[in-house]
């Protein structure tokens, strides 16, 4: 007698199954992604506060002070205030340029050492002390440049005739405290890069010198780049050095061996005085610090650019 299997329900139909996990509510996450929803958001309100606040000060400065005062190589044209814009600008440029100068090849030399030549152990204890220098207050890297690097290095050691305050020393100090930025940023660009691709130029014949400038090196440039003009904003935007180092004059000469006002610098020595508020002095403040801002952005805007251009995905 033969029997014939009969179709039917699976073994074990019926009977509930695991709970599904899509429908489980995860009230923790919902939590976590509401307070980082937050965090963002009071991130833009911050900077959106920031613009506002510099507004209306700014529209009442040009009020008071054409544009072709403000931006001039020479204060003509005012009385009350001296609002030529450009010699802080090329101050701060000079003295940014000296920075980069400095910390781009130490910063990134070190973070090559770091992620290639360095051995666990050294890495250990050179990272973190490399890393000490960006907790340095800025006001410390100001009194040593006025009271060491110019007196000692540059007038003593190499017997340069520079001014008390002066632009190479305020530059080479300031490099000296974005090196940190640079080096970390730029290893750890160079570290993501995979093992795969060094593994493969070494076993094509390529030694390790080549191996790290033809091929880690070209895989991490997007990572570089956003780490030397993350340092470069950081340059910019530095203020006790440049305001006890760098000079508090307005100056065009191009000998950096003299004292230029950067724009920071304009920004903390100009409020400390007595501007009462309204006056052209005083919004003159909000104008320079403006103009930072824009440049700033700027500059934000260009390593966003560099990033996404050259940006390699493994």
């Amino acid at each position: 007698m033969s029997s014939h299997a009969q179709a039917g329900p699976p073994s074990g139909a019926g009977l509930p199954g695991p709970r599904s996990l899509e429908h489980r509510p995860r009230y923790g996450e919902a939590v976590i992604k509401a307070l980082l929803l937050v965090a963002a958001i009071t991130s833009v309100a911050i900077t959106f506060g920031i613009v506002a606040a510099l507004i209306e000060p700014v529209v009442q400065f040009f009020r008071q002070v054409p544009f072709s005062q403000f931006f001039a190589w020479d204060d003509i044209g005012s009385t009350e205030v001296r609002p030529a814009v450009l010699p802080l600008v090329l101050g701060t440029f000079m003295v940014t340029a000296i920075a980069l100068a400095i910390a781009v090849p130490l910063g990134l030399g070190a973070a090559l050492y770091l992620a290639e030549y360095a051995s666990p152990r050294a890495r250990k204890w050179l990272k973190p002390t490399v890393e000490l220098l960006a907790g340095v207050p800025s006001v410390v890297y100001g009194f040593f440049a006025v009271f060491f690097v110019t007196p000692v290095v540059l007038n003593g050691w190499f017997g340069l005739d520079v001014n008390f305050t002066n632009s190479l020393s305020a530059g080479v100090v300031l490099g000296v405290m974005v090196i940190p930025t640079i080096a970390s940023l730029s290893e750890d660009a160079l570290s993501s890069v995979p093992l795969a691709l060094r593994q493969g130029s070494l076993a094509m014949g390529a030694n390790r010198m080549q191996t790290t400038v033809r091929v880690v090196m070209p895989a991490a440039l997007s990572g570089i780049a956003a780490a030397v003009v993350l340092g470069m904003s950081r340059a910019v935007g530095e203020t006790m050095i440049v305001a006890l180092a760098g000079g508090s004059a307005k100056n065009l000469s191009p000998d950096i061996r003299e004292g230029h006002q950067t724009m920071t610098a304009f920004i903390a020595q100009t409020v400390q005085g007595e501007n009462p508020v309204g006056s052209v002095g005083y919004n003159m403040l909000f104008a320079v610090a403006m103009l930072l801002f824009l440049i700033t952005l700027a500059i934000n805007a260009i390593s966003i650019a560099i990033v996404r251009r050259f940006r390699q995905a493994y």
